[in-house]
C-alpha cells in the first residue's frame, strides 16, 4: 500500500493550494457581502462565477471524475488530497472547481448509467458548470436511512411516468440554477425483492406538478451557498419513460454506486475542515491571554491541539487507505473501510470543531468565524449518506460473520 503521490497529483496540489491562497480565501468575505445585497439569498454571488472561470482557466475543473472522457482522470487516491484542500473553504472551493455535492454524485450517475440523450441534455451542462442539480431521495414520512422505505411512486402510464410523493432535505434545490432532479421512487412497490422495487428518473425542475415548497434549516442555517435543502412535492408530475436512469428496479444499486465515491469526498473535505479548525485554534491560542498567560500555555489547550493533530493524521491514513482500496478492489472490496470512515470522520471532526469553538469563546458561536457553521455541517454528516448507527450495524455484522 503506497500513498506516495505521483508528480501530477503533487503539481495539482501545489496549484490548488496557491489558488486557495490567492483567490478562494480572499473571496470568502466578498461572497458574504455580495449575497447580502442580492435580490434573493438563493442567487449566486458574482464572485463565485469569477472563481469558476479562474479555476477552469487553471485546469482545476471536474477533478472528482475518474472518467478521463468527462473529468480529470484522477483515481480516488489522487483526488483525495485535493478534496481535503477544498474542505478548508467548503462553501466556496468545491463549487469553484465544479466539485460540489450533490452535482458530483449526479454527474457520476449520469456518466455511468445515463444514455446518450441524457448525457447530452444534462451531463454536459453540469460538467460545464452551466446548471446545478439535486438528488431527491429523503422523505419526511419514513425512515429514509432504510432506502427500501421510500414511498414516492413512479407509475407507468403509456410513454410516461407519473410521479407522486414528497421529499425533503433535497440539497441544492433552492438554487435557481438547479434545473434537474435525479429522483428515487418505487416503480414496483409490491415486488418480492425490496431492493428491486426502486428506480431513478430524471425530473426537470420546470415539470408541471413539481413544487419546491420551502427551504429546510440545518441547525438554524439555510445554507444559501449550497443552494439550500428543500422540501419538494411531486404531485402527479409526468416525465417521458426515456427519463429512466438505467433500468427499472436498478435504483437501489445505482444509489449504492453513487454513495461510495461520495463518502470519500465528504470525508476528505471534513479533514480539510478539521485542518482549518486546528489552524484557527493555534492562531487564537497564541493571540489571546487569560489568567495571566497566553492560551497557548494553558495545559488543556495544548491537549486539545495535540489530540486534534493525532486524530487528523489517523483519519487521513484511514481515508487514503479506503480510496486506495476503491481504486484497486472496487467499492464492494472497500465496504468495511468505507463504513469505517463514514463513522469515524464526522464524529471526530465534530469534536475538533467543538473544541475550536470553545477556544474562541463567544466568537466561536458567532458569524465572525467559520467554526459554528462548519460544526453544523460536520454534525449533519453524521446523518447524511446514512446515519452512524446504520453503518455500525452493517460493519458489526460483517465482523461477526467471521465467527459464525
Amino acid at each position: 500500500m503506497d500513498f506516495a503521490f505521483d508528480a501530477r497529483t503533487e503539481e495539482l496540489r501545489d496549484r490548488l493550494l496557491t489558488f486557495m491562497d490567492e483567490h478562494v480565501y480572499p473571496a470568502e468575505e466578498v461572497a458574504e457581502e455580495q449575497r447580502a445585497r442580492l435580490a434573493s439569498p438563493w442567487d449566486t454571488p458574482a464572485i463565485v462565477g469569477e472563481l469558476k472561470a479562474e479555476a477552469r482557466k487553471q485546469g482545476l475543473w471536474n477533478l472528482f471524475l475518474p472518467d478521463a472522457e468527462h473529468g480529470a482522470g484522477l483515481t480516488n487516491l489522487q483526488y483525495a488530497p485535493l478534496a481535503e484542500i477544498t474542505g478548508r473553504s467548503p462553501h466556496l472551493a468545491p463549487t469553484a472547481l465544479n466539485c460540489a455535492a450533490p452535482d458530483t454524485g449526479n454527474m457520476e450517475v449520469l456518466a455511468q448509467f445515463g444514455n446518450d440523450e441524457q448525457k447530452k441534455r444534462w451531463l454536459e451542462p453540469l460538467l460545464a458548470g452551466e446548471i446545478r442539480s439535486a438528488f431527491a431521495m429523503t422523505e419526511p414520512e419514513v425512515a429514509s436511512s432504510d432506502a427500501t422505505n421510500i414511498t414516492t411512486l413512479i407509475e407507468r402510464d403509456g410513454d410516461e411516468y407519473v410521479i407522486t410523493g414528497r421529499k425533503w432535505y433535497i440539497s441544492g434545490a433552492m438554487n435557481p440554477d438547479c434545473q434537474i432532479f435525479i429522483l428515487m421512487g418505487k416503480t414496483d412497490p409490491e415486488g418480492s425483492d425490496p431492493r428491486r422495487q426502486q428506480s431513478m428518473v430524471l425530473v426537470p425542475r420546470d415539470t408541471p406538478g413539481v413544487e419546491v415548497r420551502r427551504a429546510m434549516q440545518v441547525y438554524g442555517y439555510e445554507d444559501h451557498s449550497h443552494g439550500g435543502h428543500a422540501e419538494v412535492v411531486f404531485d402527479r408530475a409526468r416525465v417521458p419513460v426515456s427519463n429512466l436512469v438505467g433500468e427499472e428496479g436498478g435504483g437501489f444499486a445505482i444509489a449504492q454506486a453513487r454513495l461510495g465515491p461520495g463518502r470519500i469526498h465528504h470525508c476528505m473535505r471534513l479533514i480539510g475542515m478539521a485542518e482549518r479548525a486546528i489552524e484557527l485554534m493555534c492562531q487564537r491560542a497564541v493571540a489571546r491571554t487569560a489568567f495571566g498567560k497566553p492560551l497557548a500555555q494553558q495545559g488543556v489547550v495544548q491537549e486539545w491541539i495535540a489530540d486534534a493533530r493525532v486524530a487528523v493524521e489517523q483519519l487521513r491514513l484511514l481515508v487514503l487507505k479506503t480510496a486506495w482500496l476503491m481504486d484497486t478492489v472496487g467499492n464492494k472490496g472497500a465496504h468495511t473501510e468505507i463504513q469505517s470512515i463514514k463513522i469515524a470522520t464526522p464524529r471526530t471532526v465534530v469534536d475538533i470543531l467543538d473544541q475550536a469553538v470553545q477556544l474562541h469563546g463567544a466568537g466561536g458561536v458567532s458569524q465572525d468565524f467559520p467554526l459554528a457553521e462548519l460544526w453544523a455541517a460536520a454534525r449533519t454528516l453524521r446523518l447524511a449518506d446514512g446515519p452512524d448507527e446504520v453503518h455500525q450495524r452493517s460493519l458489526a455484522r460483517r465482523e461477526l460473520k467471521k465467527y459464525l
